[in-house]
């Protein structure tokens, strides 16, 4: 029973209420954020329609998945992955992989032709992860630390 009940989450947007609850779950990916400015950002996410998308087991938060559409003036839109995790005590029952195929299942459904996700370079237990399903790493991404105005 207690088998079964851990494969039983479901996968719903987030919502604003959340944001305490996906503060936690971003400090555990090394992105500590306090829950006002997850809030800000989920709004700005909601306008852009980008979309938060969370595993949820009896009321608790246990996922998350944020997930881009990037349009291109020279190819099809690209779907991009941006942040994934699983919390500590929930890793391997598929709570991962089930974000990535409904983030996958959207992009096919709004015209996507490739998807692409970000990974810190020393996270290497997700860049296994990631290899598992059917992602491979083609390109180097340089990246430039702005001031801010």
């Amino acid at each position: 029973v207690d088998a079964l009940r851990r494969q039983r989450f479901a996968i719903r947007d987030a919502h604003p209420a959340d944001a305490p609850s996906l503060a936690e779950l971003l400090r555990q990916l090394g992105h500590p954020t306090e829950a006002d400015i997850v809030r800000d950002r989920m709004a700005v996410l909601e306008q852009t329609g980008d979309r938060v998308l969370v595993a949820e087991r009896d009321g608790a938060l246990l996922g998350l998945l944020t997930l881009h559409l990037t349009p291109s003036l020279h190819r099809e839109p690209d779907g991009r992955i941006s942040a994934l995790v699983v919390a500590d005590g929930a890793r391997g029952e598929g709570l991962g992989s089930a974000l990535v195929e409904l983030a996958e299942q959207i992009c096919r459904e709004r015209g996507c032709g490739r998807m692409e996700v970000m990974s810190s370079i020393d996270r290497v237990a997700a860049h296994e992860f990631y290899e598992l399903h059917g992602y491979r790493e083609t390109r180097k991404r340089f990246r430039k630390q702005l001031d801010p105005p």
